[in-house]
């Protein structure tokens, strides 16, 4: 990577230029880079000298062997370090001078991910056939989300981190709209700014062939056909001597439930962030102050765990794959789920494991969430076993399936695990009310602030 320690390091946007032999285009493109605005040029295999021209002109420069658009688009994004991240096409046709109004709406926080409406400006800037399928993807964007964006446009800005928990992965010409649906099923808000739309300098490889624009929809079509997930949430009420039992060793069973619910709200918190149809929260007990908006609460089933887990599955109607995670790692980061679940990366994958270091599963899902194979898969495993996870796997192999299998997570369950999970997500709610439950107070006044902050911060935000 070139350049990445120059003038823009301390930049509050980075903007992603995805490069294919564009060396007419870009010393424009560069010189209308705004102030505070760090350029990274990803070239895709250039062969007109762009890369050594870009990184001249002191732009950043990573190179992204794959060929796609998404792959380029992709690979800026990974590189990125900035706040937010801006998206635009190096070839000309956009300014990047007007960038400043796209981010606008972010700063003050009407929107989370903003595209730049193409207003043409000269003939030629967008040809009649890619106007014409532009317009009916947003059409069927609008009916999908119903987000009002009349423009797929590759001009767009978004924060970081909320981006790389959509887990994109599409590496092609449907990484644009991936982008778009994947906010919406997010819960991003959306907007639109207008921005001018020039001919461009140079060969369109996309949208201004034939062959390119229909590739281009073929690729979009197949992302608008997949339905976004469905994530379970199985948890109980966070009630003292119901929960985290294990954890009074060391905690009262009061700070025990406030470090249970403090998990619960975590794990809420970042599935919230996964693209998802809808989230359901599979409850033992009655909801409290810690229920968050936007969640369905589904009551467990009668029954052990092998029962309870089955059941939970057929409260999941329609084609869209299900996954299933507990309550008891609030350590899981966003991106582990979203990506296994991208519609590109799912195509081929029957069932998702996820595997915990004690030997259970911290998650499984369905690609096809059938009742009966759920039960088929989970009746009578053995729970709460050092062999639990290795049984459930058996059986996954035994019906065939193609399983993804997820990385290995460490369950909170005693004092030493919690101690582990705190370290790894030291900024989260389970970890401020570990730390709090796990202080020494010598003082009435003293014991007070510390239940008051083993207890505060986790409900609804």
């Amino acid at each position: 990577m070139d350049n990445a320690d120059g003038p823009h390091r301390d930049a509050t946007v980075d903007l992603v230029l995805p490069c294919l032999d564009e060396a007419r285009a870009l010393p424009w493109v560069l010189g209308r880079v705004p102030r505070g605005v760090r350029p990274i040029v990803v070239d895709n295999g250039s062969t007109d000298g762009s890369a050594e021209l870009a990184a001249s002109l002191g732009a950043t420069v990573v190179r992204e062997a794959r060929r796609g658009f998404g792959a380029a688009c992709h690979a800026g994004l990974l590189a990125a370090r900035a706040p937010y991240v801006a998206f635009c096409d190096c070839d000309a046709s956009l300014d990047p001078a007007e960038l400043p109004r796209l981010l606008a709406p972010l700063a003050t926080g009407h929107a989370e991910l903003v595209l730049g409406r193409r207003v043409p400006s000269g003939r030629g800037a967008w040809p009649a056939h890619a106007r014409l399928a532009n317009a009916e993807l947003a059409r069927r964007l609008r009916a999908r989300t119903g987000a009002p964006l009349h423009d797929l446009g590759p001009m767009r800005i978004a924060p970081r981190e909320r981006l790389l928990a959509l887990g994109l992965g599409d590496r092609r010409s449907g990484y644009p709209l991936e982008m778009v649906l994947a906010a919406a099923a997010a819960g991003m808000r959306l907007a639109e700014v207008p921005v001018g739309y020039r001919p461009r300098a140079g060969r369109s490889k996309v949208t201004g062939t034939l062959r390119g624009t229909r590739q281009a929809v073929r690729d979009m079509s197949a992302i608008l056909a997949a339905p976004a997930p469905v994530l379970l949430l199985l948890a109980k009420a966070p009630a003292p001597g119901r929960v985290k039992t294990r954890l009074t060793a060391a905690v009262t069973p009061e700070q025990a439930a406030s470090v249970a619910e403090a998990a619960l709200v975590d794990t809420m918190v970042t599935l919230e962030q996964i693209p998802a149809s809808r989230r359901l929260l599979v409850l033992d007990g009655l909801p409290g102050r810690w229920l968050r908006p936007g969640w369905e609460v589904v009551p467990q089933a009668e029954g052990g765990l092998d029962r309870r887990l089955a059941a939970a599955f057929a409260a999941v109607t329609g084609p869209a794959p299900a996954l299933l995670v507990g309550m008891d790692t609030p350590q899981l980061a966003a991106r582990t789920l979203a990506e296994p679940l991208a519609p590109a990366r799912r195509a081929d994958v029957d069932a998702w494991f996820g595997p915990a270091t004690d030997g259970g599963f911290w998650a499984f899902g369905l690609a096809r969430p059938d009742p009966d194979l759920a039960a088929r898969l989970l009746w009578d495993v053995p729970m709460s076993m050092p062999t639990t996870g290795a049984a459930l796997r058996a059986r996954l192999a035994a019906e065939g399936l193609h399983v993804h299998d997820l990385p290995p997570l460490t369950d909170v369950d005693t004092p030493p695990t919690a101690d582990e999970v705190a370290a790894l997500a030291p900024t989260s709610h389970f970890a401020t009310a570990w730390r709090a439950a796990r202080t020494p107070v010598s003082t009435p006044a003293a014991a007070g602030t510390a239940r008051s902050a083993a207890a505060g911060g986790v409900g609804v935000r």
